[in-house]
């Protein structure tokens, strides 16, 4: 990737807006989410207006190979084609000539590990491109699960009650480990990957007996691991609740979402399996007060802030059920700094609820890399 970057030799911005754009889409990766990354960069290349943009599709293997052109293409399809070969240090514009085009703006339409945690943001950091989504830090805290939480808890948001538990910590001491776990939460609880998004290695675990399986799921994806006790206790099944917001230093929030889901939690299946009988239901605007509408967006927000966002993410809520003589709460789950864009994505579907079609929310995408870039060349990085 780095003679990608070098021997591209990024356009400089222009303000001479009567020149094309050449945008990078960026996708694939060796994250678990490798298949979400693919459907989202599918839609956005369709819907991108190219009359504005010249597009260059860029691919990542899940072996972490890059491609670009026909390549991505190949990769994008799900094609069954050898992909260009590199060691580390290769000559990739050799390789492919292609690249030696300019990017303006690169869009890293990667879900996950390697793609949505600062990972990649670090590279295009040093190589001073101008990029959709969070910087470093916030792609990084975004990411985090146990990180994220805590700056949630610095910001005085609610959440449910959580700990956070390293893979070493529990293959040396089960025991040990699930007496923590026990102490301080109530099943049901929700182990989950601390790294990781679309639900991918997430289990609900009712009682005991199931503790284990889901520990040693989620252990294979991430070495650390956050458990959540489940909102509203045994038998409760909370609402799940959506946010897209939008910005950099001065973020909106759209309208709120919820997710009636088609299985017991909005797992990976209920996400992006096909399930024509049976699909999760989006409802949007959700049936909400406006007292509850407003609290929630504002939450939204004060977490984007929180976690040092920028560009795009989405925030998702838990309600309890409310209970006689007692209003329902909410509960801050978490922050996605690069939600999934494809066409049962939720966070288009929310913008385009408030006003803002998706063709245009790429263009405002687009657009807020470029203000941030411009931004952040007011920085001065030497003394000279």
């Amino acid at each position: 990737m780095a003679a990608i970057l070098s021997e591209t030799r990024v356009g400089k911005l222009k303000d001479d807006m009567k020149k094309k754009q050449r945008i990078g889409i960026l996708f694939g990766g060796r994250s678990g989410e490798h298949e979400v990354s693919l459907r989202s960069a599918a839609s956005i290349l369709k819907a991108i207006d190219k009359k504005k943009y010249d597009v260059l599709p860029i691919g990542i293997t899940k072996q972490g190979q890059w491609l670009s052109a026909g390549g991505a293409q190949a990769l994008l399809a799900g094609e069954s084609k050898q992909p260009l070969q590199l060691s580390a240090g290769a000559d990739l514009v050799h390789q492919s000539g292609n690249l030696t085009q300019t990017v303006d703006v690169v869009f890293p339409v990667l879900h996950g590990t390697f793609g949505e945690d600062g990972t990649i943001q670090g590279l295009f950091e040093l190589a001073d491109i101008a990029y959709v989504g969070s910087g470093v830090l916030g792609s990084a805290a975004g990411m985090d699960k146990d990180v994220m939480k805590k700056l949630f808890a610095a910001a005085g948001l609610p959440q449910t009650p959580h700990l956070a538990l390293t893979r070493s910590e529990w293959k040396a001491d089960p025991k040990r480990c699930t007496r923590l776990i026990e102490k301080a939460l109530q099943y049901p609880v929700f182990v989950k990957p601390a790294n990781l998004g679309s639900s991918v290695g997430i289990s609900k675990v009712h009682d005991r007996s199931e503790l284990a399986a889901a520990m040693d799921l989620a252990a294979g994806f991430d070495r650390k691991l956050v458990i959540e006790q489940g909102v509203g206790g045994p038998g409760a099944k909370p609402r799940e609740l959506e946010v897209a917001v939008l910005g950099n230093d001065s973020p909106e929030a759209s309208v709120v979402g919820e997710i009636v889901p088609n299985k017991e939690f909005y797992d990976y299946e209920s996400k992006y399996a096909d399930s024509p009988d049976d699909p999760s239901v989006p409802i949007i605007p959700a049936k909400l007060t406006a007292a509850e509408v407003k609290e929630i967006r504002a939450m939204a927000v004060a977490a984007f802030r929180a976690c040092d966002c920028a560009g795009l993410a989405r925030v998702d809520f838990l309600m309890e059920p409310a209970r006689k003589g007692k209003k329902a709460r909410i509960y801050l789950n978490e922050i996605n700094t690069m939600p999934g864009f494809t066409s049962i994505s939720m966070y288009p579907k929310l913008w385009e609820a408030s006003g803002l079609p998706y063709k245009k929310l790429i263009d405002r995408l687009i657009a807020l890399a470029v203000e941030r870039q411009k931004e952040k060349q007011q920085t001065s990085f030497s003394r000279d």
